[in-house]
């Protein structure tokens, strides 16, 4: 019985990492593609830094929105496994 429980949290662990990645790498596909290429002429407008923002977005901005998720993502890891592992220690108490 222990096993089919710790066989549920593996796969809810596994379903909660697959989110977050696909959500991440949604956000990363927008950022890079959608602002970098598709909507480089509107965002072109305005300017960063002196910049005009669609360049900006296409050089720059891309690589450090994906540096931030990288963080982020180490940070979300942290607490899923504090979590998950919380739930194994407090059922092993048992």
């Amino acid at each position: 019985m222990a096993s089919a429980k710790s066989s549920k949290r593996r796969q809810a662990f596994a379903a909660t990492v697959r989110s977050l990645m696909w959500k991440l790498l949604a956000v990363w596909l927008i950022v890079s593609f959608g602002f970098g290429i598709l909507l480089v002429e509107p965002l072109n407008e305005y300017r960063l830094g002196g910049y005009k923002l669609g360049f900006w977005f296409a050089q720059q901005g891309s690589i450090f929105v994906f540096i931030a998720l990288i963080f982020y993502f180490s940070a979300a890891m942290t607490r899923f496994e504090k979590r998950y592992s919380e739930q194994d220690d407090s059922e092993a108490e048992k």
